[in-house]
């Protein structure tokens, strides 16, 4: 079982998480509205990643005895000045969730849990991956600049990333991933 201020802070992180996804979610709109839809696929495939994040946070709170509290979504911005601005703001994001996570780490260890201490092990790892990811495409536009043709090129690779995540949680994300890695 889980304390009450651990209890709240992973309910905090439910909602920083779910409001991941629907920062992304606006971004892959913004990008199908101005044609580039390769980056519309990038933002849509980081929705899915996060709505994961969201889940596994949101179960966790379930099997720990504690209850799950969801709270309001914030909007998010509806327009973006160019995908240079997207990336600008989606590391600024995932640094934010970064501190987040880690401070999560401190009350764990602070509490002395354990298990959510393992638990949040994954996330730790998680946003490294995260922040490299969005520093790499950002320094791929830095190198486009105004190149137009440069930034079709890079709208085509990103077209090519897949949904490695569950989608379904129905039956819960433990079920949801072994049935993706199960997948042909």
């Amino acid at each position: 079982m889980i304390s009450d201020k651990m209890t709240e802070a992973l309910n905090e992180q439910v909602n920083r998480e779910t409001y991941s996804a629907y920062l992304y979610m606006a971004m892959s709109a913004h990008c199908n509205q101005v044609g580039l839809k390769g980056f519309a696929n990038w933002f849509m495939v980081q929705y899915h990643e996060e709505m994961l994040h969201a889940m596994k946070i949101y179960e966790y709170i379930q099997r720990q005895g504690a209850a799950v509290t969801l709270a309001a979504i914030e909007a998010p911005p509806a327009s973006f000045a160019s995908p240079m601005d997207m990336f600008t703001q989606t590391l600024a994001h995932e640094q934010f969730i970064t501190r987040s996570i880690n401070d999560l780490m401190e009350l764990a260890i602070a509490e002395k849990d354990h298990a959510s201490q393992i638990f949040l092990e994954w996330y730790v790892t998680e946003q490294v991956e995260e922040e490299e990811n969005d520093n790499d495409i950002l320094a791929q536009l830095r190198l486009i600049g105004d190149n137009p043709q440069g930034l079709m090129m890079l709208d085509r690779e990103l077209a090519a990333r897949m949904t490695t995540v569950p989608t379904d949680f129905s039956k819960g994300v433990e079920a949801a991933m072994a049935a993706t890695t199960a997948a042909p």
